[in-house]
């Protein structure tokens, strides 16, 4: 049985004697200053406030206060008034803001304290009717700093009693400093690190109007220096060193844990954990008890070893008394495979999240056969065109902002800077807009579109090489694809893209246009049915275009019906982008790397959909998808379609391929239907399983004709097994979860 391979308990005593005396001192003669175990604030003449460890050395320095005002607009601090104070009988620093004359009925005051290795800051704001607290900011120049300063958002995991899989929150936002030694965490309730930059961090006032930052020192994780900045009674974090927790095939795995105590007193912890596979197999437990001290971090490696291809499921938990908090991740393993070069298979929008680094995301995107990205361009977020080349990987543009009834000036200047960009970034395709046919079903707007935006790109590269594809429309909106034939749209692209979204039905749920139900929740909403909406309609209008699926996903937001479990989603992966194939779709671009936002990155939001579209967690583990993705990309690449597979059972679905490994069957059922989550109720919750858990209940013996001794088995994300045949028969069993068969005649 796998067991802790070591142990560490790292004093990093935040906290400790927090009931020690602080001090005052003169430190000089124009400067006063106060003073907790390993931390120290003076108070300067000019009212900035400089930040220095227990050894004495200079860390960084605390200067001016920005407001907003919807008057005034931005208005910063010039120097300031300090003094010594109180504040719950302690001893605290005070600066009164000097303002200048255009907001001099303005008044700015900050108050600061220090615990041990801490300090609490806040400023007030008054004197205007008409202030904006969510613009505030405040200064801060690091002093020796050996590492740039890294926005990190806090985030905790919580459990909903009424039951569903656990999921994370947001918590708080740091902004972590780094020194020779040491490390320190600005910690905001909330921040918008696009706002923040070199000079100021955005630092936006609570509803009491006094914005509040916790400074927390110490050689801390973020998550635990959020547990210390909120006090809050214990504190966890859970973290691969391997980058997106991917190893290779039966590799020890490891998972670093860290526990704080963010109390005030000393307490006894117990720490428990588990990790199991896919299959729910129980690969290690283990359960270890420490006093920790307060501010103090217990941190842990826990090791299983890894499967020959799968997805292990870990989670750590601290307790003490009723007090609980705790973390999971994922780790993975993943064969080596080589890729061809012509796949077909890509990412939607930007790689934007370049964590750990952007050469460790470029080679995950090559180990699991990205070969195309949606939007790249000099200056754009993520990976570099001329990057992406190097990788192998080829890249298209989408951009929009089209001006509808522009001036003709208007519309010149907008189609000239984008047909610039794509050729610039040596696009293969532009795609004019983005889901421009809303209200869905409408047909609005397709003719203006052709008009002010799709011709004038086209005019301008007629002859450059690039491809053109219409805006990706959200659904097969067949409506608004006849509007645009009719307005002579058709003869301008080269290929048509779109976006098969899909709810809570199987991939391959095909209802029949005339009866797609519109709305938030409507079946309008599903895969199958629109990608072959989408090829009758090539095949309709003709002038031999492309179909390209610019978007596809599988959403797993935590227990909402509408969205995938885990596991549903790793199913749902895999049986799209072999559908893909059957229709004959010439590129698809899953929607995308990571969960999060590009404008939230890394943050957590369980009821916001876009926050759960991504092939790796929040945290840049992988999802069991992001498996499935590289099993199809894997088994798909090179496959030409050959025909749909029938059954006695009607139930029984197959898909047969002819691949350069051999004929390749893909074989699921569909006895329990096409509805996913079928029992939910009135409203969005629905308590989701486990990844672990296998959720279709009626298994389907069936026997088949084997051309060999054995076949392969080739589950969603990778595992195999070889069942072996008896008289060149071979007894496998379907469920709803699609499979992969190679050895069987068909």
């Amino acid at each position: 049985m796998p067991d802790v391979s070591r142990r560490t308990l790292l004093q990093t005593a935040a906290l400790a004697g927090a009931a020690s005396a602080l001090t005052v001192t003169p430190a000089q003669a124009d400067a006063l200053s106060i003073s907790a175990d390993g931390i120290t604030l003076v108070a300067e003449a000019g009212g900035s406030i400089l930040v220095r460890d227990g050894s004495g050395t200079d860390l960084l320095r605390i200067g001016h206060f920005m407001i907003k005002d919807t008057v005034l607009g931005q208005q910063r601090t010039f120097g300031g008034t300090p003094s010594l104070t109180t504040v719950n009988g302690r001893p605290a620093l005070q600066v009164a803001y000097t303002m200048p004359a255009s907001a001099s009925a303005v008044t700015v005051r900050g108050t600061f304290t220090v615990a041990a290795r801490r300090a609490s800051m806040s400023w007030e704001v008054t004197g205007s009717a008409t202030l904006s607290p969510t613009g505030y900011m405040f200064s801060r120049a690091l002093v020796g700093n050996t590492a740039p300063e890294k926005y990190v958002p806090a985030t905790v995991w919580t459990k909903d009693p009424r039951g569903g899989v656990p999921y994370e929150v947001n918590a708080g936002s740091l902004y972590q400093e780094t020194w020779a030694g040491t490390r320190a965490c600005f910690r905001l309730a909330a921040s918008n690190p696009s706002f923040t930059n070199a000079t100021w961090i955005h630092a936006p006032a609570g509803q009491d109007g006094a914005t509040r930052v916790e400074l927390v020192l110490g050689d801390l994780r973020p998550s635990a220096a959020n547990a210390v900045a909120t006090a809050a009674p214990l504190g966890v974090d859970v973290w691969s060193d391997q980058p997106f927790g991917l190893y290779e095939p039966g590799a020890t795995m490891a998972v670093n844990a860290q526990v704080v105590n963010g109390a005030a007193d000393a307490k006894p912890v117990t720490l428990t954990w588990w990790a199991r596979d896919f299959n729910g197999t129980v690969l290690g437990t283990g359960r270890l008890t420490r006093t920790v001290e307060p501010g103090a971090a217990w941190q842990e490696t826990l090791t299983v070893r890894g499967p020959a291809q799968g997805l292990v499921f870990a989670e750590v938990k601290a307790t003490s008394g009723s007090e609980e908090a705790f973390a999971r991740t994922n780790l993975a393993t993943l064969k080596p495979y080589a890729y061809r070069a012509d796949g077909r298979f890509g990412i939607a929008n930007y790689t934007w999240l370049l964590v750990p680094d952007k050469q460790q995301v470029g080679r995950l995107m090559q180990r699991i056969g990205v070969r195309w990205v949606r939007i790249a361009y000099d200056g754009a977020p993520g990976i570099p065109p001329a990057e992406l080349d190097a990788l192998g990987i080829r890249h298209n543009v989408q951009l929009g902002g089209v001006i509808f009834n522009g001036t003709a000036e208007q519309i010149a200047a907008w189609a000239d800077d984008r047909a610039r960009i794509a050729v610039q970034s040596g696009a293969a395709y532009f795609e004019v807009a983005n889901e421009l046919n809303q209200p869905w079903m409408s047909g609005q707007k397709a003719a203006e579109y052709v008009r002010d935006g799709l011709k004038p790109i086209h005019d301008r590269l007629k002859d450059s090489g690039v491809k053109l594809m219409n805006c990706g429309l959200g659904g097969m909106d067949y409506r608004w694809t006849a509007n645009f034939h009719a307005a002579g749209g058709w003869d301008l692209i080269d290929a048509f893209a779109f976006h098969p979204g899909r709810g809570n039905f199987t991939a391959d749920y095909a209802p029949p246009p005339e009866d797609w139900e519109q709305g938030a929740n409507g079946s309008y909403w599903n895969f199958l049915g629109a990608l072959r909406k989408a090829r009758q309609t090539l095949d309709e209008y003709g002038g031999d275009k492309e179909l390209w699926l610019t978007e596809a996903y599988a959403c797993t937001r935590p227990n909402r019906w509408w969205n995938d479990t885990h596991r549903q989603a790793a199913e749902n992966t895999l049986l799209q982008l072999a559908l893909c194939l059957s229709e004959g779709v010439d590129g698809v671009n899953w929607y995308q790397p990571h969960d999060s936002t590009i404008h939230h990155p890394q943050e957590a939001d369980p009821n916001n959909p876009e926050y759960h579209f991504g092939l790796l967690n929040r945290d840049t583990s992988a999802k069991p998808a992001l498996l499935a993705f590289a099993t199809a990309t894997r088994h798909l690449e090179g496959a030409t379609f050959k025909r749909w597979l029938t059954f006695a059972d009607p139930d029984l679905k197959g898909l047969l391929f002819d691949t350069p490994r051999g004929k390749l069957a893909v074989l699921w059922s569909r006895k329990d239907g096409y509805i996913l989550n079928r029992d939910h109720g009135a409203d969005q919750w629905y308590p989701h399983p486990e990844g672990w858990v296998d959720h279709w209940p009626t298994k389907t013996c069936v026997s088949l004709k084997s051309s060999g001794p054995a076949i392969r088995e080739i589950d969603c994300i990778g595992q195999e097994r070889t069942i072996t045949a008896t008289g060149r028969r071979v007894q496998v069993t379907l469920d709803g979860a699609p499979r992969l068969y190679y050895g069987l005649e068909l």
